[in-house]
């Protein structure tokens, strides 16, 4: 195999030395594989159709066809769907050609059933043409023998017609392929490893909807017995509604931010109910094994760029794919404790520096991990601590190629630091609106992951004076980027673009560039979609738009409210980095090359804030968010895809 793909590869000289180094080593050298190898394996292949056409076997038949004809040649070639056609009636009709026995009546059936699957399947598309419908009657004639509509089936040039027809058919079109056995295999192991992935993702997501199902069954029926209530003239009070919410959703919702919201206001109870649902902490998760971090760290510094690829990557499915709660808490207070990026180290080159990495897999990986730290408050406590790691992403994200994974998780971690005030600052300095900005000129070349989190990032920037400020030193630019973003098909951008317009509508220099290019104009083409809240929002800009003076201050010396936890689902998408033969990885890796002694500190209990309430959720975003936390909590009760 490994031959044969050097062959297919042309790497002449390699199969040269390798041939050279087997007769050294006292190695079988194998024999050609090439042309004549795949040619002689269509002979095969067709000799083996034309012996089971003779034999009358159709299993073993169709199986071959289905294998060795292309599909598109089957599904779209009419000739292939005639001779196809045929070859079902002459395998249907092989035991009428013989003497038939006890045991060919019952193969006789058999065929017959076969038939009829075949013509209400794939056979159904030539039932309206007038050569073939004859045929559809014969699974139902006890005799075809002697019925004159299948009189030319038994003569007994008919056979070899057809086998002639096929001889020449699959001359022209047999087809075996001449990818390497190595490759295939390759390709087949990423498809199992996209499987099981996807086989995992869908049991968590059928769990989680059988709970809810649930649940709403006992919801639907309390409700169903308040309605009955109202038919007897007893209304349903605002303090009913809040014991219901209280009481149905205690363990998602702490019940002083229940108790406090006002439930006499239309949508508010609903609006509650939606930004409760989360997963369930689960009960008596069990501990990660601590870890030695002195040797993990001595080998990301000096291990070679497989095993640093290898060990980022467990090092990061750690964090991602640990259980919500204590277990992914303990995790993070154990990577935090143990310096694991050496945010706080002397050395001269610490662990952070694999950003600079030459290798494209380190410096994926390493990108990957920071994404997911910068997705809980804690990890971008810890990494907020670091000058020099926002100096890395933004000469990262601006030297990395387009929309590689790379540069968008660069991104996802530029866009979740944005919610810290200083690092906000330390953004703007660095000149990342005008950086974003330019990105955003050319939106549809641009993911939808890139897309999103480019608005969100800067949207969270111009909520700072300094960042408004910045809009307005090139004004008509700006604007005109956002309100092409507003007809973007992306539609899941538009709470961040509205909530940009918002923020720097309120720099006199801005509103009246925008009263120059009739920005009422066209914010009033895009409210005619049905999307009150949206439209809503924009009734909000035009009124900032046409406001006299706005508020430029945004208290500077506000402290951080960053308590949002948010770990896209798929963060882990698009693994690249694929096993060699006993290879570890993963959890395996660490616990057999890197278990420690009592590594896992205590974790702290971590305040959390309730979603913030104070304002409407018809008004634009007026702080900063990020779009998987956006969505988890229903703000303003848009989605946003998790893509990571």
């Amino acid at each position: 195999m490994i031959k044969e793909y050097l062959k297919y590869g042309e790497f002449e000289e390699t199969v040269h030395h390798f041939e050279k180094e087997c007769k050294n080593k006292g190695k079988v050298v194998p024999k050609p594989r090439g042309n004549s190898l795949r040619d002689s394996k269509t002979l095969i292949i067709q000799k083996d159709l034309l012996s089971s056409f003779d034999d009358g076997d159709f299993k073993v038949f169709f199986e071959l066809w289905t294998e060795f004809v292309p599909l598109e040649v089957r599904d779209c070639d009419p000739h292939a769907q005639k001779l196809e056609f045929y070859l079902h009636v002459h395998f249907t009709i092989f035991p009428l050609k013989i003497h038939l026995g006890r045991h060919d009546r019952a193969d006789f059936e058999v065929r017959i059933t076969h038939f009829k699957h075949y013509l209400e399947t794939r056979g159904a598309a030539l039932s309206q043409t007038t050569e073939f419908l004859p045929y559809y009657a014969l699974p139902f004639v006890p005799n075809p023998v002697v019925h004159p509509s299948f009189r030319d089936l038994f003569q007994e040039s008919w056979i070899p017609e057809r086998k002639r027809e096929l001889e020449k058919f699959l001359t022209v079109t047999l087809t075996v392929s001449d990818t390497p056995r190595l490759l295939s295999l390759y390709q087949l192991q990423l498809q199992l490893a996209e499987a099981e992935k996807r086989t995992s993702s869908y049991m968590r997501r059928f769990n989680k909807m059988q709970a809810d199902h649930h649940n709403l069954i006992g919801v639907t029926a309390e409700l169903v017995d308040s309605l009955e209530a109202t038919v007897s003239g007893k209304m349903i009070s605002p303090e009913y509604l809040q014991s219901v919410c209280v009481r149905l959703f205690s363990s998602q919702l702490r019940q002083s931010a229940a108790q406090s919201i006002d439930f006499t206001r239309p949508g508010t109870a609903s609006s509650l109910l939606r930004a409760s649902i989360v997963p369930q902490r689960p009960k008596e998760v069990p501990l990660l094994p601590s870890l030695d971090y002195d040797k993990l760290k001595r080998d990301l510094l000096g291990g070679s760029d497989r095993l640093k690829a290898l060990l980022l990557q467990a090092l990061c499915w750690r964090l991602t794919r640990s259980l919500q709660g204590e277990q992914r808490d303990t995790v993070l207070q154990a990577y935090v404790s143990n310096d694991l990026l050496d945010c706080h180290s002397t050395r001269q080159k610490p662990v952070l520096l694999l950003m600079r990495s030459k290798n494209e897999m380190v410096r994926q990986y390493m990108a990957r991990l920071i994404n997911a730290f910068a997705s809980l408050a804690e990890g971008r406590v810890y990494l907020s601590q670091v000058p020099s790691l926002l100096r890395l992403l933004i000469e990262s994200i601006r030297t990395e190629e387009k929309d590689s994974v790379s540069r968008e998780n660069v991104l996802g971690a530029l866009q979740k630091l944005s919610l810290r005030r200083s690092q906000q600052s330390a953004m703007i300095e660095d000149g990342l609106i005008d950086w974003l900005v330019d990105e955003l000129q050319d939106s549809d070349c641009l993911s939808d992951y890139t897309l999103e989190y480019a608005v969100a990032l800067l949207m969270n920037l111009c909520l700072r004076t300094r960042g408004k400020r910045k809009c307005a030193e090139n004004p008509k630019y700006v604007l005109k980027v956002l309100t092409d973003l507003l007809g973007h098909e992306n539609h899941e951008i538009r709470p961040y673009v509205n909530g940009t317009l918002y923020s720097i509508l309120c720099i006199h220099a801005v509103r009246e560039e925008a009263k120059e290019m009739s920005m009422e104009e066209i914010l009033h083409c895009y409210s005619k979609e049905e999307n009150p809240e949206l439209n809503r929002q924009i009734e909000f800009i035009i009124k900032q738009l046409n406001s006299e003076e706005g508020p430029e201050s945004d208290d500077e010396e506000e402290d951080d409210d960053d308590e949002e936890d948010a770990i896209e689902t798929d963060l882990d998408k698009e693994e690249v980095l694929q096993l060699q033969p006993r290879e570890l990885s993963g959890e395996t890796l660490l616990t057999t090359e890197y278990l420690g002694i009592m590594t896992n500190m205590a974790t702290r209990v971590k305040r959390r804030s309730a979603a913030p309430l104070g304002r409407s959720v018809d008004e634009p975003l007026q702080r900063p968010v990020t779009p998987i936390s956006h969505r988890n909590t229903h703000i303003m009760q848009y989605t946003a895809p998790a893509k990571c």
